[in-house]
């Protein structure tokens, strides 16, 4: 199939995808915290683990759910508190898709802050207006973005090789039709070269894919997703095999 089929098959799965999952419920959002794009954003385990110096043991050796994430809104609604009870038939596929990489015995206040924090604003959707129509369309969005399978099907897999920045982003805005965002750690005392964290997909309000970054759009090269995460600069990257792979 030729990418750009294969990108208007997949418009119209991601639509499908979020329209059959959930219940409904009006969203009580503020009109004053305004957005204009939900941010798909993945996170590799490995990098997490670097990136808060933890030891952590296991970390999945598959990209997983970081959130889903109004551009430039947060916390819109502080009176609409997370209810775990409402995701609980959602649970097998959070705890493998949407982990707590860090504190893996707690998921629930991991998802709790994502929820208060962007959820709260997606909610002004009627697509994600409650809490299991959020988490479960996150979930549905990352099971149709294949990420994952796109990634080993462009050659691009965790090695002590490096990989030019600009050559994931081409490989990836050739299967999605649109540009993504790659953040990484940069490089620390002694390392050669940034690591790659996080990936990123952009939807527009009616959810269909979007170049994150627009021409004459004010970019986001010094906003951080993460504690030490930064917009990758053009250049080499290390993509960290799990710990097991290296040994």
């Amino acid at each position: 199939m030729k990418p750009a089929a294969a990108h208007g098959l997949l418009l119209s799965s991601l639509c499908l995808a979020l329209c059959c999952r959930g219940g409904a419920r009006g969203s009580p959002t503020s009109d004053s915290h305004e957005w204009k794009k939900l941010i798909m954003v993945h996170h590799w385990p490995v990098t997490v683990c670097k990136e808060v110096e933890k030891d952590c043991r296991d970390p999945p050796d598959y990209w997983t759910i970081h959130g889903l994430w109004p551009d430039r809104a947060e916390e819109c609604n502080g009176s609409w508190p997370f209810h775990f009870e409402e995701i609980k038939d959602l649970l097998p596929e959070m705890k493998v898709y949407w982990p707590d990489v860090i504190h893996p015995l707690n998921h629930s206040h991991f998802w709790k802050h994502e929820w208060e924090k962007h959820g709260t604003c997606a909610a002004q959707l009627d697509a994600l207006n409650s809490q299991k129509k959020y988490f479960g369309g996150s979930l549905g969005l990352y099971e149709k973005l294949e990420l994952n399978s796109i990634l080993q099907k462009l050659g691009i897999k965790p090695s002590l090789n490096y990989y030019q920045i600009s050559d994931i982003k081409d490989a990836l805005a050739s299967m999605y039709g649109v540009v993504p965002k790659v953040q990484c750690l940069p490089p620390k005392q002694g390392e050669e070269v940034q690591t790659i964290g996080q990936i990123e997909l952009c939807f527009t309000k009616d959810l269909r894919l979007r170049n994150c970054t627009e021409p004459g759009e004010l970019g986001e090269s010094g906003r951080a997703w993460g504690p030490g995460l930064e917009v990758c600069e053009d250049g080499p990257a290390f993509y960290p095999p799990p710990p097991q792979s290296t040994r």
